[in-house]
C-alpha cells in the first residue's frame, strides 16, 4: 500500500508526522472548553407580555388569545402553550426541529407588530427570548448575617458585589434574589398640612425638585475647565425632614413640620433562604462560548477575595456550583477512558507475549486519541460527556487495526522473511480488509451526526469524535506500525533466556490454544445443527426486543445519575402572595432537611420572574461516599412525602432535562373555571 510503503521507506517523515499529530492534539485540547453536555439549542421561543393592572382573565382575552391566533399561522409551529397572570402573560412557542430559530423569532415579532394597533394601549411591548439551557445559573451564592438586616445585606450585594462579579470574563448576568431595597416612607399629617397651609402637591413637587444631583455649569480657567455639579441627593430621614416644602405666612415650612419620615424597605417581590434562614441570593449566568469550569473557577477565586473584605458576621457561601459537577462528570469519563486504555494494552500484552509488539500496537491509542481532539476543536464541539464517551467507546476499536497489522507482520517473520520485507508484504496483504472494516464503522456512526433535531445536537460530538479517532487509528496502523515493525523488531530469544513473565504468558497461550481446539468442536456442532442455531438466534433477538416491551427494562433519554443534588419545583394556588409561598417553600425545604443525606437547602421565590406563587428548593446531598442511599432513593422517598402536603404542588427534577413531570395530563377548553372543576374530580 502507498501509505505503508512510504512510511517504511521514510521513517523520519513518519515519526515527524506522528509527533505533529500529538502536538496539534495537545494544542487543540488546551483550547477546548469543558462542559457537561453539548451545546443544545431547543426550538423554543418565549413571549413575555406585561399588561399592568390587568386581571388574568383580561390578559388572556385581550392579549394572549389574539397573539396566539396570529402566531399559530407561522410555518413550523409545533405547539403553543400560555399562562395568564395578574398584569402578565406568558406564551411558549415550540417549533419543529428543522425550523431556523432566528427566523422564527423574527416571524413572531413581525406577526405581533401587524396587530399592535388592535392590542390594548396599556400593554407594554412584548419581550421575545429564545430558550437556551446555557441561560441557567452555573453558580449561586448566598449572603447572610445574624446581625445585619435585609436592606443592609442588599446594599452590600447590589451594586458593589454584583458589579465586581459582572467584571469577570464570561459572566453574562448576575441576578439578585431576595434583595430588599431601602425605601424612605413619608407619612403626611393632614392636620399639620392644613395648619401650615401646604397642599400635598407642594410636598410632592418639593421632593422631586430638591432631591436631585445635576450639573449646573462650568468653571473655566486659562487652560482648563471643570464642571460644577449640584449635590442635592438626600440620604437619611433627618436630611429629608430639613427639606423646605413651602414658605407660608412668613415662615419656612419644612417636611419634618408636616410629615413623619421613616427609614424602611420596599415591599419584597422575591425571597431567598439558606437552610431556612433569610439570605440574599446571587445567581450567576455565564456567557455563551465560555467554559463552565473556567468561569466557575474564576467565580470561586473572586468569592474568596470578597469574603475576606466582608464585615465580621457576614458570610458569603457558594450553594450551587455547576463547575464542580461538570468537573466530576468529565473526570469520571476521563478515568474510564484511561482505565479502558490501560486494560486494552494489558490484554494485548497477554496475547501477543511481546512488550515490543505491545508498545508498537499500543502507540495507536495516544496518537489517535490526541489527534481526535483536533477534530473536536475543528467541529466547534466542547470537551463534554458525549465527545468523551465517543472516545471511550472507540478505545477498543482504535487498537484493533494495529493488532491485525502487527500480527500479520509477525506471521510473515515466522515464515522466514526478514523484518523489512515482512513489514511491506504483511501490511499489503491485509490492508484492504482492515480499511474495509474501519470504513464500515465510520459509515455506521457518521449518519448519527446528521439525523436532525435535538438528537443531532446531542449525538453529533459522540459520532464525529468516534469516527475521526477511528480514521486516525487506521492511518497510524498503516504508517507507524509497519515502520516500527521494520526497524524495531523483537530480539531473538532462546526459550530458557526469556523473562519469567514471557514464560508465564507462554503457558497461558498454550492453555488458550487448547480452549480454541475445544471451540472447534462447538463450531462443528453448530454447523451440523443449522436450524437449531437459527432458532436460537431468533429467540435471542425476540427476547431482547421483549425485555423493554414487557417492562423488564425501562427507557429514558437520560440515565439515572447521582450528582448529589436535585431541585424541587413548587407551585402554590394562583393568586398566592409572597408570604404564603414563603411559608410553603419553607415547609418543603424543612421536609427535605429531615433526610440524613441532605447537607443543606437553598430556597428561592421570584427573582428573574415576577411570579410569587412559584419557587424552587435546591437540595444538596452529602458526597456519595458519605451516605448509604443513592440519590434516586432519597428523591423517591421525598417525592412520596411531598405528595401529602396541602396547598402546594411540588415536583422533583433529578437531572438535566428532567424538569417536566414524568406523566402529565392536560385539559384544554375555553372556560378556565370549568377546567378547574374537571381537574379536581
Amino acid at each position: 500500500m502507498f501509505i505503508s510503503d512510504l512510511a517504511i521507506k521514510r521513517p523520519v517523515i513518519t515519526i515527524v508526522t506522528m509527533l505533529a499529530l500529538v502536538v496539534f492534539g495537545i494544542a487543540a485540547l488546551l483550547q477546548l472548553d469543558t462542559d457537561e453536555f453539548p451545546d443544545v439549542q431547543p426550538p423554543i421561543v418565549a413571549i413575555a407580555v406585561p399588561y399592568p393592572g390587568a386581571s388574568p382573565d383580561v390578559v388572556e382575552r385581550e392579549v394572549v388569545d389574539q397573539i396566539e391566533e396570529v402566531i399559530s399561522g407561522i410555518s413550523g409551529v409545533d405547539k403553543i402553550t400560555s399562562n395568564s397572570l395578574d398584569s402578565f402573560g406568558n406564551i411558549i412557542v415550540q417549533f419543529v426541529f428543522e425550523k431556523d430559530l432566528q427566523q422564527a423569532t423574527q416571524e413572531i415579532r413581525d406577526e405581533i407588530s401587524s396587530i399592535r394597533n388592535e392590542l390594548p394601549v396599556e400593554m407594554e411591548e412584548p419581550i421575545l427570548t429564545r430558550f437556551d439551557p446555557a441561560d441557567l445559573p452555573i453558580v449561586s451564592l448566598t449572603l447572610s448575617s445574624q446581625a445585619l438586616s435585609g436592606p443592609e445585606l442588599t446594599r452590600i450585594v447590589d451594586p458593589e458585589m454584583t458589579r465586581e462579579l459582572r467584571g469577570l470574563a464570561g459572566i453574562a448576568e448576575v441576578n439578585v434574589v431576595g434583595g430588599v431595597e431601602r425605601e424612605l416612607t413619608v407619612e403626611l399629617r393632614p392636620q399639620a398640612l392644613q395648619a401650615a397651609g401646604v397642599s400635598v402637591s407642594q410636598v410632592v413637587q418639593a421632593l422631586q425638585s430638591q432631591n436631585l444631583a445635576a450639573p449646573v455649569g462650568r468653571l473655566t480657567g486659562d487652560l482648563d475647565e471643570r464642571t460644577i455639579r449640584l449635590r442635592g441627593r438626600l440620604d437619611t430621614p433627618t436630611d429629608f425632614k430639613q427639606l423646605v416644602v413651602a414658605e407660608a405666612r412668613g415662615r419656612v415650612v419644612r417636611l419634618g413640620d408636616v410629615a413623619e419620615v421613616k427609614d424602611g424597605a420596599e415591599e419584597p417581590r422575591s425571597a431567598a433562604f439558606y437552610n431556612g434562614d433569610q439570605a440574599v441570593g446571587i445567581d450567576i449566568v455565564k456567557s455563551k462560548g465560555f467554559s463552565t469550569t473556567a468561569v466557575a473557577d474564576d467565580i470561586r477565586s473572586r468569592v474568596e477575595e470578597i469574603q475576606r473584605r466582608l464585615p465580621a458576621g457576614v458570610t458569603l457561601r457558594i450553594v450551587r456550583d455547576a463547575g464542580t459537577r461538570v468537573e466530576n462528570s468529565v473526570d469520571n469519563v476521563q478515568s474510564g477512558l484511561v482505565e479502558g486504555a490501560a486494560l486494552t494494552v494489558l490484554v494485548v500484552f497477554l496475547f501477543l507475549n511481546s512488550w515490543r509488539s505491545t508498545v508498537i500496537t499500543g502507540l495507536a491509542l495516544p496518537v489517535s486519541v490526541l489527534a481526535s481532539f483536533v477534530a473536536v476543536w475543528a467541529f466547534g464541539f466542547t470537551l463534554n460527556t458525549m465527545s468523551l464517551l465517543g472516545l471511550s467507546l472507540a478505545i477498543g476499536i482504535l487498537i484493533d487495526d494495529a493488532i491485525v497489522v502487527r500480527e500479520n507482520i509477525v506471521r510473515h517473520v515466522e515464515m522466514g522473511k526478514d523484518h523489512y520485507t515482512a513489514a511491506f508484504e504483511g501490511t499489503d496483504e491485509i490492508g484492504l480488509a482492515v480499511a474495509a472494516t474501519t470504513t464500515s464503522i465510520v459509515v455506521v456512526f457518521v449518519p448519527i451526526a446528521f439525523m436532525g433535531g435535538i438528537a443531532e445536537q446531542w449525538f453529533a460530538p459522540f459520532a464525529l469524535t468516534l469516527a475521526c479517532s477511528v480514521l486516525v487509528s487506521l492511518f497510524v496502523s498503516f504508517s507507524l506500525d509497519p515502520m516500527l515493525s521494520a526497524y524495531w523488531p523483537d530480539p531473538p530469544y532462546r526459550v530458557e533466556e526469556r523473562p519469567w513473565i514471557s514464560r508465564v504468558l507462554a503457558r497461558f497461550n498454550t492453555w488458550f490454544d487448547r480452549q480454541a481446539e475445544r471451540y472447534k468442536g462447538v463450531i462443528a456442532w453448530a454447523l451440523d445443527h443449522r436450524w437449531a442455531m437459527v432458532a436460537l438466534a431468533l429467540a435471542a433477538f425476540v427476547g431482547a426486543l421483549a425485555l423493554p416491551a414487557l417492562g423488564f427494562i425501562g427507557g429514558s433519554f437520560f440515565p439515572v445519575t447521582d450528582d448529589s443534588e436535585f431541585n424541587i419545583t413548587l407551585e402554590t394556588p394562583p393568586g398566592s402572595n409572597l408570604a404564603y409561598t414563603r411559608l410553603k417553600a419553607q415547609e418543603v425545604a424543612r421536609l427535605a432537611r429531615e433526610k440524613p443525606e441532605v447537607a443543606y437547602t437553598y430556597t428561592t421565590i421570584g427573582g428573574r420572574s415576577d411570579a410569587v406563587d412559584e419557587g424552587t428548593v435546591f437540595v444538596k446531598l452529602t458526597p456519595k461516599h458519605e451516605r448509604e442511599r443513592h440519590q434516586s432513593a432519597v428523591s423517591a422517598e421525598l417525592r412520596r412525602e411531598l405528595g401529602s402536603l396541602a396547598g402546594v404542588i411540588a415536583s422533583i427534577s433529578t437531572g438535566f432535562g428532567d424538569g417536566q413531570k414524568q406523566i402529565q395530563l392536560q385539559l384544554q377548553g375555553p372556560e378556565a373555571r370549568e377546567l378547574q372543576k374537571l381537574a379536581e374530580r
